[in-house]
């Protein structure tokens, strides 16, 4: 016990020069993974305007539609093939940062980028509706694991590294440093941490900057200016938030029932089935191709009826399933937004029949948007920062809040779970325990929330997990040494060495004791 309490001292020690350590590595991380995501995003803007040509002249030469649907089969086979090299690269990306960072995944970065470059570039060329944002994540996981490699003291620094890529990648698709930083915390982490909030922001900010010098200032989704919404008409933000929720929950509903529709299918030919598919869309409805930033232009206009857009929006939701489901690299983080964007222009459109000003179907397009993202993803904060970062505007905060959170109140009525939690455990079910990192062991942070097991009680009345020695307490700006006689308060982090190989396991049931229960 004795050498145990002199090695958590040394290392004790070490944890105030932590934050610093990561605050410089997070701005190397930030370079190499920013400029990953960078160079995806260029990749895959590319493809997608390339598909929208290649379908336009299908259209004008149909005696060609034969001989492309020859290219579309190698190219589903192909696709297939860099699947089932790298099965973490398949699909949106974001589950399976996840399951590095909270249980301890395997990621091989290099095969990764591999995959997700080639797989994900190849997509877009077919305009398959995927995201860019979710493969971005990943990319910049893998550029924050391949500089933990490097520079990465213990285990618990090479997470924290690679949640800080995660936010970087994100930052970089988006434009959107602020965003990056709360998904960090809110959806990758599921936890507020000071480490992960310094090497996060200096990550998010130096891909912010790579992003901006490639693709300028403009935000992602550049809005026209759009009226202040008046508080006279706060009221309709009730009826957008409870579509929202709805549109939100039909969204993972329908994304996790056509990825079991696709489990009768041999995995080999699922790519090729969303490749045939996105031929008629490519020919007939253009605009449900790729991530979808031409329908939320179209859905802010509010210069197209209230049929096409309910058209689109059905397209767009079936569309984006059938492509998620097959399994290709690809993303759905763009997709909800677009079908939230357009749920809320429909609503409003209907509303001007009734005297509601036209002027103001923007603003509820942008409050659908994070609306829905809130009731799907279940991370409130980040759908609100992202939205405001996404338009560049403030001033709708307020409405986009309301309708964000009244979206996850639906979403929580319904007994919504998270679309990425459970295409995580989804993951982790097909590929059993054969993709779970050996682990080098080191440090877990754990905040205490109000009302868990261990608030209130000394350190020695709490029963720790077997090989669990807390080190630190982190209260405030201080750091405690813990006596037996310490009692916990809420607000704390714990600070706890765990044996070798056991960081996750350990991480887990600290969390268990730490955190208040969900209730099932």
């Amino acid at each position: 016990m004795e050498s145990e309490r002199s090695s958590a001292s040394v290392l004790l020690s070490g944890l105030s020069k932590l934050k610093w350590n990561l605050l410089v590595k997070g701005l190397l991380v930030g370079a190499v993974s920013g400029i990953l995501a960078v160079l995806y995003r260029i990749a895959i803007e590319y493809g997608t305007k390339t598909s929208l040509g290649i379908y336009a002249y299908l259209r004008a030469h149909p005696t060609y539609i034969a001989l492309w649907i020859f290219v579309v089969l190698a190219g589903g086979l192909f696709v297939a093939w860099l699947v089932a090299l790298e099965p973490m690269a398949s699909g949106s990306g974001i589950p399976q940062v996840e399951g590095v960072v909270l249980f301890g995944l395997k990621m091989k970065w290099h095969m990764i980028l591999v995959v997700r470059f080639l797989g994900g570039i190849l997509c877009s060329f077919f305009g398959l509706s995927l995201g860019r944002e979710g493969p971005s994540v990943q990319i910049g996981a893998a550029g924050g694991q391949a500089v933990s490699r490097l520079l990465a003291e213990h285990d618990a620094e090479e997470n924290y590294l690679i949640t800080s890529g995660a936010a970087a990648g994100l930052s970089a698709a988006f434009s959107a440093p602020l965003s990056g930083v709360m998904f960090a915390l809110e959806e990758i982490h599921r936890s507020f941490s000071p480490l992960i909030l310094v090497s996060a922001f200096a990550a998010s900010i130096v891909a912010d900057f790579i992003s901006k010098y490639f693709f300028g200032l403009r935000p992602v989704l550049h809005f026209y200016p759009i009226p202040q919404l008046p508080v006279s008409y706060y009221w309709y933000l009730l009826p957008v938030g409870i579509i929202a929720g709805l549109v939100g929950a039909l969204m993972n509903a329908t994304l996790l029932s056509f990825q079991q529709f696709y489990k009768g299918i041999p995995r080999r030919i699922r790519p090729c089935v969303a490749m045939l598919i996105a031929l008629p869309c490519g020919l007939f409805l253009p605009l449900a191709l790729g991530g979808g930033s031409d329908l939320i232009a179209l859905a802010e206009g509010a210069k197209s009826g209230v049929v096409v857009l309910i058209i689109y929006l059905v397209v767009k939701l079936l569309f984006t399933s059938v492509s998620f489901g097959s399994g290709v690299p690809g993303g759905i983080f763009m997709p909800i937004l677009t079908v939230g964007a357009l749920s809320g222009s429909i609503l409003s459109l209907t509303a001007t029949r009734f005297g509601f000003p036209i002027e103001y179907v923007p603003v509820f397009a942008i409050c659908a948007m994070a609306g829905t993202l809130a009731s799907s993803v279940k991370a409130p904060i980040t759908a609100i920062l992202l939205t405001a970062e996404m338009s560049g505007s403030l001033v709708h905060t307020l409405p986009v809040a309301a309708c964000a959170f009244i979206g996850l109140l639906v979403s929580d009525i319904l007994k919504i779970d998270p679309i990425y939690e459970t295409l995580l455990q989804r993951f982790i079910d097909r590929n059993g325990t054969t993709m779970t990192a050996n682990r080098r062991g080191g440090i877990v942070e754990v905040p205490v929330e109000f009302g868990c097991e261990v608030v209130g009680k000394a350190i020695r009345d709490v029963q720790w997990p077997q090989g669990i020695l807390i080190v630190a307490i982190r209260r405030g700006a201080k750091e405690l040494v813990p006596q037996g006689s310490t009692v916990i308060v809420p607000g704390d982090y714990l600070i706890a060495l765990c044996p070798q190989g056991r960081e996750h396991e350990a991480k887990e049931a600290m969390r268990k004791l730490c955190l208040v229960q969900k209730e099932n």
